[in-house]
């Protein structure tokens, strides 16, 4: 990815919360859902705080990263979709940038956003700070053969999703996690009976072992 692609959310804002850039010292990116906005997703951010993170949360154009169901086949949801996996990396690099590698960089979001999330760490393997994926997984139609290249070398990923929740099928979610483990990532899965679409104090707990962790590499 070379941020030069004029997609339609490379002119929307890049929201900010917690430590300064330059003083933190680790990144969190934080992906909103479908028909939601970086500022919601910057309240989950107060739910898993630390005063060493800079909170970065990117803005969808029209509140929306793709527009169709992630299981729809790739091609329907471009240009959005590279577009959204750009952003990602464009804070990434700003994050690198202000001397804040990807072992200090945790990725997450909800939903459309945790989707959109998890398949940018595959696409860019490397040992990453951490995935945090609540409600969401791998993109693309079921059945589909998702092969990635590199390592994700120990990147601790948190999954977390009903088993009934009406947008993302639990066949996805084992699947995910089933390739992030294939690629080296050290997985914590957790499937909650009727929890339906949402995060719950649970899901924020294990959010918080990966922050903590963070600091002690």
């Amino acid at each position: 990815m070379t941020g030069e692609s004029p997609g339609p959310h490379q002119s929307q804002p890049l929201l900010h919360a917690g430590a300064e850039l330059g003083d933190a010292e680790a990144v969190m990116i934080l992906v909103h859902g479908r028909g939601a906005t970086a500022e919601s997703i910057l309240e989950l951010a107060s739910m898993i705080y630390d005063p060493r993170i800079a909170y970065l949360a990117p803005q969808a154009a029209g509140n929306t990263w793709y527009p169709y169901s992630f299981l729809a086949p790739l091609q329907r949801n471009e240009p959005g979709l590279s577009s959204g996996l750009e952003v990602i990396d464009n804070a990434v690099r700003l994050a690198t940038e202000n001397g804040i590698g990807a072992r200090r960089t945790i990725i997450g979001g909800f939903s459309q956003g945790a989707c959109l999330a998890t398949e940018y760490v595959a696409r860019n393997a490397r040992r990453f700070g951490g995935l945090l994926t609540f409600s969401g997984g791998l993109i693309g139609p079921l059945g589909m053969q998702h092969v990635y290249d590199g390592t994700l070398a120990g990147t601790p990923v948190f999954l977390g999703c009903s088993d009934r929740d009406a947008h993302i099928p639990l066949e996805r979610v084992e699947e995910t996690a089933n390739v992030l483990k294939q690629m080296g990532a050290d997985v914590v899965k957790r499937i909650y009976p009727n929890m339906g679409h949402t995060i719950i104090d649970d899901e924020l707990q294990r959010a918080s072992e990966i922050i903590g962790d963070l600091f002690t590499q």
